[in-house]
């Protein structure tokens, strides 16, 4: 117990000038502390290993910092279930999910990628050239597995409004009942000013913001981490011309495949998980 109790502490709490505990420095600690006179690494594991206890694992962590957050993040949850505010969505609405993913580099390589072979995978050239970046912004229809994307030099509030006049004057979103947009607190989209813009604009458009440190929430991320995996891994172009034209050709590759993603966190389970973070949040929600 008492050697499981320490490998539950911050090294700094016991005077370490570590950030995380090994097999071999929890050794020498019970050993030095005379808890034990020894003890095996293979012994100490098997006794951490009972609990599940891994001091020298991290992942990192975020507490909510919003005074809203519960409220805010269940009406994205009803919208991804098809309800918005206690009634179910017509036929006639929409829901989209839309971000910026920022800083896309084009790296040209210094030597050509050399395609896979036998025994060899392909070799991508460490030293590159920096070609200069862009923004991908990208709109995800939540209930049609559609996306829309654009590159801009940079985000901002006209980028984001040339994807939004781009979505929103196409059928069906043009003449839909309600287009329910779903966006983060980046600046691009940020407020009562950007509802009141964008829904002066179009009049069946309502922007749903996301609590802030949420874009976990928020469904265009899942379509921003297949184009990481897909399209910009590994990074290797000869101008942001070819990054631009490989995004949206990859759109519409994407597109013959794609399905609704199949979204079954729900505000239950939000409830849930905002119960447990107030028990181990050293500040309250409401701070």
């Amino acid at each position: 117990m008492q050697v499981k109790a320490i490998a539950c502490q911050l090294p700094k709490e016991l005077g370490l000038p570590l950030s995380r505990l090994s097999r071999r420095d929890l050794v020498r600690e019970v050993t030095q502390r005379g808890i034990l006179a020894q003890v095996s690494g293979r012994t100490l594991w098997r006794w951490l290993d009972q609990d599940a206890i891994r001091p020298w694992q991290h992942r990192s962590w975020i507490f909510p910092r919003d005074p809203d957050f519960e409220a805010k993040a269940v009406r994205v949850l009803d919208l991804y279930q098809g309800v918005w505010e206690g009634k179910a969505l017509g036929t006639n609405d929409y829901v989209i999910s839309a971000d910026e993913k920022t800083s896309i580099q084009a790296r040209v390589r210094l030597h050509s990628t050399l395609p896979p072979q036998p025994k060899h995978p392909m070799r991508v050239e460490f030293e590159y050239e920096r070609g200069g970046a862009l923004a991908y912004l990208a709109a995800w229809d939540v209930r049609r597995a559609k996306v829309f994307g654009r590159c801009e030099s940079t985000t901002g509030i006209e980028p984001f409004g040339r994807l939004v006049k781009q979505v929103m004057e196409e059928e069906p979103y043009r003449s839909a009942e309600r287009v329910f947009w779903i966006v983060d607190n980046g600046s691009s989209h940020r407020g009562a000013a950007a509802v009141k813009r964008l829904q002066s604009a179009y009049l069946n458009l309502r922007l749903v913001h996301l609590p802030v440190h949420a874009s976990w929430l928020n469904q265009v991320e899942i379509y921003f981490s297949v184009v990481q995996r897909k399209v910009l891994t590994p990074n290797d172009f000869v101008s942001l011309t070819e990054v631009s034209q490989r995004l949206v050709d990859f759109q519409s590759l994407y597109e013959q495949v794609a399905k609704p993603f199949e979204w079954k966190f729900t505000r239950a389970d939000l409830h849930v998980l905002i119960k447990k973070l107030n028990n181990r949040s050293p500040l309250p929600l409401a701070a």
